[in-house]
Parts: structure tokens; C-alpha cells; sequence
């Protein structure tokens, strides 16, 4: 069916398209065909677009106000992997103006969340070619889910805002291929009021006065982002530095009211880092930090490089403010460095991240690891009935408890099956050979299995995929509540 319609709609496009007088032809052993209109992931199928990898966005906002809509322009740098008669992109809200393709306009057509763009000429195979969309973006843009993640896209703060683009939001803030196995470097350039601070991913390149009462910031992510993972945030924030660790500089954002409520447990960070090091080995990226939200927000963010940390997560008792910047530091190996090849996988990263956590925890004056995992082995029964087995989660319950502890517990399991030492090691090496890919649940089993010398395709299987959760090992005491 997929290939009739992909068919169908080529010979439409073939029909439709204009004719340009000194058109090339066609190679006779190529024909141009559209893109496809999404991945297919397994819970997200429209998600991510085919026929062409992004290089590079350059993203231009014009910020105003908080909940004001402003100009932006969002210019792609791509190459095709087939001949494209046409492509999309992921584009959800916001009013659109024009798009280009190399410069020359393109027609561009809305359909739902996404944005069908029909260059001039078809566009050759390995091609590069550049996608530039005007529109003016709209601040105001949430969407919300009946799970963890609640409000997502654009979040207003009293002096600006912030992103949270997880799941698959980013589309709502610029045009884009948004998937999280589809990742590409980011060059932000934004234009606020003079006395507001404009952050984002990676690192600071320059801070222009434009002699209007407004600056410019230009950020470079350095390195490539899932779409998931963008940050950029204006407001009156004050910039924290923090101690240099093991050579990463540390650097935070800070709510000019909270710098001094919120001082005590961001100061720890560096000690975080080490702790993380010396279990996973080097951080992965050139830099990190923490991005305040003066929010509501009910969850944190791992965007890459500058977690984003509500509040109110840091307003309490340090032992949950430790979570918190553990987890989402755990983040930046797992989810960021390691991306997930589908959302399916999405328990690697919030497995190993709520794993990290409660180990750090018990360590540091918190609740038993071993007492947390006997919970959540009680409830597991329950969670793969409502939520899915940790590894088939269906789309509206993706971030529910299993997703978490359910998937943290697979981990334990795991380590009981083969020691502490083994499990270091697949950790370790897991971060270290995918380091900047992208990496399934296959991967892990695969990689596991390697490193311990024993096939663990069968033990793990029924923990990630099976309808009842089974014995744990070292455990035998441990009972699950049977569920119909």
C-alpha cells in the first residue's frame, strides 16, 4: 500500500509540478520521487521526513516579548539521498510567509503538521541544497500530553520563555526533520531587548549591540542535536560559572530573583560529574549547564549541553534536587550522546538515567536502591498491562512509570544476572562505541551479550518485550502481582 501511494503520488507530482523551459532531463536510470512524509516510526510514524539528511540549521529569531509573536527565518543546509521531486518538512502552527530552494521559491503546501515543499527543478541525488522558510513564529504554541511530559513546545516564563520541545515539539518552534535518530548542528542567532539574556545549546560565539535598544546572541551547538534536545531561552537570566571539571566548563543560567535560592544545590554539579566519570568515563560534549525555568513545568529536560530544571526541583530538600541533576545529567551519555534509533528504545535513556539517579541517591542520604527496585518489581505486572512492556510502549503512554523505574528495574535485573563489574563494562563500553550515533535496543542486547560472553538475547527479551515480568535473579523472594 505505502508503494502505491508513493507511486500515486509521484505521477501527481509529475502532473502538478511547474515546467521550467531549460529543464534537464531526467538520467534514464533516475526518476525523481517524493520524499517520504514521515520515518514510520512504531508511535510516531509522520515524524522525521525521507530523502534527505539535514547538515546544518541556522535558526534566526527576532524575539519581542513573552507570549508576542515575532520573525524567524530557519534556513536548512541538506543533502538528498535520492532524487527528490519534493520533500517535507515537520512544521506544526506559526504563519508561514515563503520558502526557498537555493534561493529560488518554492511552492509550499500545509498538510497538518507538515509542510510539503515543491522545488523548482527536481533536486540530484547526494545533492546539497538549502531550504530557507520565513514565518513568524508563535510563542504561545503548547501542546500537552496525559503523561510526564504534560505542557510541551514553547513554555512563557514572567520575563520570557523557555523551549521543551520532548516528544516531538520542536516542529512547533521551526521547520524541521524532527525524529530524534535525525541530528544535525544547530547555529542559533537571536535578537532580544537589550537587558535580556538570549542562551542555547553549546557555545557562546557572540554578543552584538545593534544600537536599537536590542543585541544579538549567536550560539553554535558545536557538536550534532536531535531536535528533541534544542534549547533557547530568553529572559532576565544571570550566568552562573561554575568550577572547570576535569575540563569541562560549567556554566549556568539563573532567574536573577532564584541565583541565590537555587546556588546551593547547583553548586554541586561538578561534584555529579566526577561521580558520573568515574562510572561512564568522559563526559561527552564540550561543555554543560543548567537552565533554570521560572516555570510550572512538571518534569526536567535533557537538551543537549544546558538541562533544563524547573524551579521547583530546586526549591526542596537537596536529596530531590539531586535526583533531578543526576538524571538529567545521566541525560547527556544516554538519550543525547546515544540517541534513540526509534522512540521504542526511549527506555535505554530514561532506564539508565532513573538508574544513575537512585544509585547516586542511595549513596547520598537517600531512599534504598534495593528497596526502590523491589517496588517497582511489585508493580511491574501492572505497569506492562497499562503502560506497555518497557520496550513496546504505545504513544500516549511513552512517558508513564515504565518508562522509568520499569525500565531502571531491567537494568538491575540485568546487573544481578551478571555481576556489578560486567555491568560496568557494558555500560562503558555501550556510551563509548556509540558515542555521537544513534543506537537501538538490538544494539544493547547485542553489545551486552559481547561483552559479557554469554548470550543475553534470551534473558533480556522477556524483561523488555514479554507480558509478564520475570523472576529476579538473587531475588527469588521477590513477587510481581499478577495482574489478567
Amino acid at each position: 500500500m505505502r508503494l502505491a501511494l508513493a507511486a500515486a503520488i509521484a505521477v501527481t507530482a509529475a502532473l502538478t509540478a511547474p515546467v521550467a523551459d531549460a529543464a534537464p532531463a531526467a538520467s534514464q536510470d533516475s526518476v525523481p520521487v517524493p520524499g517520504t512524509p514521515g520515518l514510520g516510526d512504531p508511535l510516531f510514524p509522520l515524524d522525521g521526513n525521507g530523502g534527505y539528511t539535514v547538515n546544518r540549521y541556522h535558526l534566526d529569531f527576532d524575539w519581542q516579548a513573552p507570549r508576542t509573536p515575532f520573525e524567524a527565518k530557519a534556513t536548512i543546509k541538506a543533502t538528498a539521498t535520492t532524487e527528490l521531486s519534493r520533500f517535507n518538512l515537520d512544521f506544526a502552527g506559526n504563519t508561514l510567509h515563503e520558502v526557498t530552494v537555493d534561493g529560488t521559491p518554492a511552492e509550499a503546501v500545509r498538510e497538518g503538521d507538515e509542510l510539503v515543499v515543491t522545488p523548482w527543478l527536481p533536486l540530484p541525488r547526494k545533492s546539497t541544497f538549502t531550504v530557507t522558510v520565513t514565518y513568524t513564529a508563535d510563542p504561545t504554541q503548547i501542546r500537552h500530553r496525559d503523561d510526564a511530559i504534560e505542557d510541551y513546545g514553547w513554555i512563557p516564563t514572567p520575563t520570557g520563555t523557555v523551549l521543551y520541545p520532548q516528544p516531538n515539539g520542536a516542529k512547533m518552534i521551526f521547520p524541521a526533520n524532527d525524529h530524534p535518530s535525525q541530528r544535525a548542528p544547530v547555529t542559533f542567532r537571536v535578537t532580544a531587548p537589550a537587558g535580556l539574556t538570549a542562551v542555547a545549546n553549546g557555545r557562546l560565539v557572540s554578543r552584538e549591540p545593534l544600537g536599537d535598544g536590542r543585541e544579538r546572541w549567536t550560539y553554535d551547538s558545536e557538536q550534532p542535536v536531535s531536535t528533541q534536545l534544542v534549547q533557547m531561552a530568553v529572559g532576565k537570566l544571570t550566568t552562573v560559572d561554575r568550577p572547570t571539571t576535569n575540563g569541562v566548563p560549567l556554566r549556568d543560567f539563573v532567574p536573577d530573583e532564584l541565583v541565590d535560592r537555587t546556588d546551593e544545590y547547583l553548586d554541586l554539579t561538578p561534584q555529579h560529574l566526577r561521580w558520573l566519570e568515574q562510572r561512564l568515563g568522559a563526559y561527552p560534549f564540550k561543555r554543560y549547564g543548567v537552565l533554570v525555568g521560572d516555570t510550572d513545568l512538571g518534569v526536567a529536560l535533557e537538551t543537549q549541553t544546558l538541562s533544563l530544571v524547573p524551579k521547583a526541583d530546586l526549591l526542596g530538600t537537596r536529596v530531590d534536587a539531586e535526583r533531578t541533576l543526576v538524571h538529567e545529567l545521566v541525560h547527556q551519555w544516554f538519550g543525547d550522546s546515544v540517541a534513540l534509533r526509534t522512540w521504542s528504545d526511549l527506555w535505554l535513556s530514561e532506564g539508565h538515567a532513573r538508574f544513575y539517579e537512585r544509585l547516586y541517591s542511595e549513596e547520598h542520604g537517600g531512599d534504598s536502591f534495593e528497596a526502590a527496585m523491589k517496588t517497582a518489581y511489585t508493580n511491574h505486572n501492572v505497569w506492562r498491562r497499562d503502560f506497555g512492556a518497557p520496550a513496546e510502549p504505545t504513544e500516549p503512554n511513552l512517558f508513564k512509570r515504565m518508562r522509568y523505574d520499569g525500565s531502571a528495574l531491567v537494568l538491575y535485573a540485568l546487573r544481578e544476572k551478571v555481576g556489578d563489574e560486567t555491568f560496568r563494562k557494558i555500560d562503558r563500553a555501550w556510551v563509548t562505541q556509540y558515542r555521537g550515533k544513534t543506537a537501538s535496543t538490538q544494539d544493547f542486547v547485542d553489545l551486552a551479550s559481547a561483552v559479557s560472553g554469554q548470550d543475553l538475547g534470551s534473558f533480556l527479551r522477556p524483561w523488555l518485550y514479554g507480558p509478564t515480568t520475570p523472576p529476579m535473579p538473587n531475588h527469588p523472594d521477590w513477587v510481581a502481582t499478577p495482574v489478567a
